[in-house]
């Protein structure tokens, strides 16, 4: 379950750094767009502040209802990324920092695919190849030292190559597509704490209560050498950001 509160005053990177993909997708007075996991609604309102008619989703019950306190003249609701229906199909979709935790990737751009018209674009960046791959490595050798046994990701990390086939496969054009490292400052000493019980819940869960202490400082003592500078942690995120769009039919 998301705490969007703990999201909203610690982890507040995750929709400033999605400006410049508000600016990517260059909404326009009038369109119907899509935002797809929408978190707290921060990006939904920046959308919406260009004449766009937005919709707001996320799969998150906590989540939609902190946006529409934070954002009570607009819309969102709760739907699942993986089952997209709806009535009249968007100009375009927009996705920043989501699909990464949604495995079912085919299902996800097929469902983008039946929101958007033709000639309709999806915009989106998210985890891509080797995203975060200190933390993951860190957090699976720290559940083995507690003598966990784990080697699978909770998250979808494609390559360029990967996604943009699927997106390929399934009927949209790519125009642009790019994998960049993003080294991102957590806020704090414990930093690094925060990230993992913010978005590290598949490992920590796994760690009984009376040990995670000694979890905690196992894993900031791997990390400390590679994502600890200038008196604060950094997390290694690889961003994959993609332009595509619907074809239209002849």
């Amino acid at each position: 379950m998301w705490d969007a509160k703990l999201y909203d005053g610690k982890h507040s990177f995750v929709w400033k750094h999605g400006a410049s993909l508000v600016e990517l997708l260059a909404p326009l007075p009038g369109e119907r767009i899509l935002d797809l996991g929408c978190g707290t609604g921060h990006l939904t309102a920046q959308i919406a502040a260009a004449g766009a008619a937005v919709l707001g989703i996320d799969s998150s019950p906590p989540m939609v209802e902190e946006a529409r306190a934070n954002f009570p003249d607009l819309r969102f609701e709760v739907h699942d990324a993986r089952q997209l229906a709806f009535a009249d199909p968007f100009d375009a979709v927009f996705s920043n920092a989501v699909l990464h935790w949604i495995v079912e990737a085919e299902s996800v751009v097929r469902g983008v695919v039946r929101a958007l018209r033709p000639g309709g674009r999806f915009v989106v960046e998210f985890g891509g190849k080797r995203n975060v791959q200190n933390i993951l490595a860190a957090l699976l050798a720290g559940l083995r030292a507690l003598g966990v046994e784990d080697n699978v990701s909770p998250w979808y990390y494609p390559s360029v190559g990967e996604y943009t086939g699927l997106l390929e496969r399934a009927g949209l054009e790519v125009t642009f597509a790019t994998l960049f490292d993003r080294p991102t400052s957590l806020e704090g000493a414990d930093g690094l704490r925060r990230w993992i019980e913010m978005f590290g819940g598949r490992f920590l869960e796994r760690v009984p209560l009376d040990r995670r202490e000694e979890f905690f400082l196992g894993v900031e003592a791997a990390l400390r050498p590679l994502l600890w500078r200038d008196g604060a942690w950094f997390a290694d995120y690889r961003r994959l950001r993609v332009v595509a769009w619907r074809r239209v039919l002849p």
